[in-house]
């Protein structure tokens, strides 16, 4: 807000006086600074009296300009909107006849009552502010000379009075009326009021075209930049907005409290949509826009000066120097083939990270590079350090991380496999987690942990671990521990709920016969309509209050045993999936491997060795004796 004036607090006089000089004036504050300037005093230690105000208007038509009429003050009121304020022709202007002289502390006696007068950029709304710190004491004078200070600062910082003003009477009164009420006041802080208030001109609007696709992207400028994500794929979502082409709207004029017209400018027009669109995007005209949105998902594709979404991508490699890391989302359906194929090159390059719902590679994926999609194949071989999600997966050469669902991998060389259902070609040592794995040729070195089944249907190496956890997920591990938590957590309150039971069970007990015998007195006293003794009473209502606390305790007890009940059962099932679970060897047993079960309860790992050449194929978990576990060759 910008401010004109200065506070009614004086500076120190200067030793000259200027006398009193009358004169009539279209700019006051022009005139104080000639007379400060003339007679060599500064322009802040002199003051005005304000005599006369007369405004002038006149209208200027075809380029010519009529006479300076002058009108009244109800007159100003009174000028039509339409006709004179916002019509361009119109003109208006105040002469102000005042008589400057010199300030002195004695003439001021609102030297502490710190105002000043500021306006927006436009002029158009002017603000009274009362700064901090600002004291004054009523008079009976006050809200005339308050007025009176208003009208001046207006007329020294250019604004016109008598116009656009009419919430100055009520400004006044409010600050007058507090005054009065508190006879001296202190401002805390400042006060800012509205003292007038113009046209407001309406912007023109320029025409503009927003590329919202381009600004999906958008990161916080202070945030770290990572070049290896630059964009080369552009995801949208069905009905997302991708375009918009603002059209050009010329604005309207106002005149603000100065009494200047303005006049709004011409729209530019340099944006005008020159391309095309295909059935993809839908072209949707308004008044104001026109907008161009999405009719499926994908990623938008610029074509021929013609936008289109699409969903299927053929490039030749994801490198930091071709394409950067590219990131569409699982949902977009959009789908990528990456055609590399040489052995010694990457086609997901080195630090590559990629998001798509369908994604085919062709080649090799490189050292930490993060490929994540719904469905993905790879067709050349993961780096150890490489990771790959997806929840339908299949990798010809796996030394990296996959994790998925449905995983398969021709040939596994010391990499690790996270899923739900696993099939191996050719298992070269590594780790293989999942419910359910089947592998055809196992070597060496191989752990392969699941919850439900294990089969190899040739086995040709041995210092092989092959593990049954029922617990192997993280859930399932997460579900276990918090099942245990809330049977330790009910066992503890129906522990409580007992005790509390019993002693309220005794008390009862205890008091019905002192019960039974305030029943029937109170029974008599209510017969014979005499009133009924307030201990009796009390005593009554306490002794019901206690059978129904004990009631209500006794249905939650059951609650709360029905409960323990079942998470005890589902505890219980966690070690019986162990029972129905199975690691099979097809083939006859090489060298030195390991068969493990992990029981949940008791939390102990039972192992077997089968002997080299052996043709056991079924292993299980048997329950010899009550208690008592061992890992036996089964016939089926």
């Amino acid at each position: 807000m910008a401010l004109f004036g200065s506070s009614e607090k004086t500076t120190t006089q200067e030793s000259k006086k200027v006398r009193p000089i009358v004169l009539r004036t279209q700019n006051v504050a022009k005139e104080l600074q000639e007379v400060a300037k003339s007679h060599g005093v500064k322009v802040d230690t002199l003051d005005f009296s304000l005599f006369e105000v007369q405004t002038f208007t006149r209208n200027g038509v075809s380029g010519k300009e009529s006479e300076w009429e002058l009108i009244s003050r109800d007159e100003i009121y009174e000028l039509d909107e339409d006709l004179a304020l916002l019509n361009a022709q119109f003109q208006i202007k105040q002469i102000y006849e005042i008589e400057i002289f010199s300030k002195t502390n004695e003439m001021d006696k609102y030297k502490d009552f710190n105002l000043t007068v500021g306006a927006n950029a436009t002029k158009c709304k002017v603000y009274l502010s009362v700064l901090a710190n600002s004291i004054i004491e009523y008079s009976n004078s006050l809200e005339e000379d308050l007025r009176s200070i208003i009208i001046k600062r207006k007329i020294r910082a250019g604004i016109l009075v008598d116009i656009f003003d009419e919430m100055v009477d009520d400004v006044v009164s409010k600050i007058t009326a507090h005054i009065r009420v508190e006879k001296t006041v202190k401002y805390d802080k400042n006060e800012t009021f509205l003292i007038a208030q113009g046209y407001e001109p309406t912007p023109t609007v320029n025409d503009k075209l927003i590329a919202h696709f381009e600004k999906k992207d958008d990161v916080d400028e202070n945030a770290k930049m990572d070049y290896s994500s630059r964009g080369f794929i552009k995801s949208v979502q069905e009905n997302e907005l991708l375009i918009e082409y603002v059209k050009p709207k010329e604005g309207k004029p106002g005149r603000n409290c100065r009494g200047e017209y303005m006049n709004p400018k011409e729209p530019t027009v340099s944006n005008e949509p020159t391309f095309g669109v295909d059935d993809t995007i839908t072209r949707v005209e308004a008044d104001d826009s026109i907008r161009y949105v999405a009719n499926v998902n994908g990623y938008i594709s610029f074509e021929d000066n013609v936008y289109l979404v699409k969903t299927d991508v053929d490039i030749g490699e994801i490198s930091f120097k071709t394409t950067g890391s590219i990131s569409t989302g699982l949902d977009s359906d959009v789908s990528i083939t990456v055609t590399e194929t040489d052995a010694v090159k990457d086609a997901v390059g080195s630090g590559m990270n990629v998001e798509v719902t369908e994604i085919e590679i062709d080649g090799n994926v490189g050292s930490n590079a993060t490929v994540t999609a719904i469905k993905a194949t790879i067709g050349g071989q993961t780096h150890k350090r490489a990771t790959i999600r997806a929840e339908k997966l299949n990798i010809n050469v796996h030394k990296g991380k996959a994790y998925g669902k449905n995983i398969h991998i021709t040939r596994l060389e010391h990499g690790e496999i996270d899923g739900d259902m696993v099939e191996v070609g050719q298992a070269l040592g590594g780790v293989i987690r999942g419910k359910e794995i089947d592998i055809d040729i196992c070597a060496s070195y191989v752990k392969a942990t699941a919850s439900r089944r294990i089969e190899i249907q040739k086995m040709q190496g041995s210092e092989n671990i092959f593990t049954i956890d029922p617990i192997l997920k993280k859930g399932a591990q997460s579900d276990l521990d918090q099942n245990k938590d809330k049977i330790v957590e009910l066992q503890n309150a129906i522990k409580s709920l007992d005790k509390e039971i019993e002693k309220y069970a005794r008390l009862i007990q205890e008091g019905r016969t002192s019960f039974l015998e305030i029943k029937k007195r109170l029974l008599h006293y209510q017969k014979n309509g005499a009133k009924m003794p307030t201990a009796f009473v009390n005593k009554y209502k306490q002794f019901g209050q206690m059978q129904v606390r004990l009631k209500e305790m006794k249905v939650d007890f059951d609650v709360k045993t029905e409960k323990l009940s079942l998470l005890t059962t589902r505890t219980s099932s966690f070690q019986d999936d162990i029972f129905d679970a199975r690691i099979i060897n097809r083939d006859r047993w090489v060298g030195f491997n390991e068969i493990r079960f992990k029981l949940v309860k008791p939390a102990i790992e039972l192992v077997y060795k089968p002997k080299e050449g052996s043709l056991d194929k079924i292993f299980g978990l048997v329950e010899v004796e009550e208690g008592e576990f061992e890992i036996q060759p089964l016939k089926a």
